[in-house]
């Protein structure tokens, strides 16, 4: 996919939320493993880029947290954290 100027640096700042913020793995502090998270950013810069939502991003960033990784915990916390991680793309 060709990109223009603007549109790799949403992505770049999308991989970057997604490891820095989201991590929901608690890898991050390891940069070997920096590209952890970079199989999920094309899927949610073009959520961006479709114009998703809040809920529709935090939802794929929830999904991919409890059905691919199989991570658990508190819903609501969970949810509420992929929200807020939503957030922080939409306002790129």
């Amino acid at each position: 996919m060709e990109m223009n100027e603007k549109d790799k640096s949403i992505y770049q700042a999308i991989d970057e939320i997604l490891w820095r913020d989201w991590d929901p793995i608690g890898v991050n502090d390891n940069e070997d493993i920096r590209d952890e998270y970079q199989s999920y950013t094309p899927h949610i810069f073009s959520l961006k880029k479709q114009g998703a939502d809040i809920h529709k991003i935090a939802q794929h960033l929830y999904q991919f947290e409890t059905i691919n990784m199989g991570m658990t915990g508190n819903k609501e916390l969970v949810l509420n954290h992929c929200k807020t991680i939503a957030q922080k793309i939409l306002d790129l």
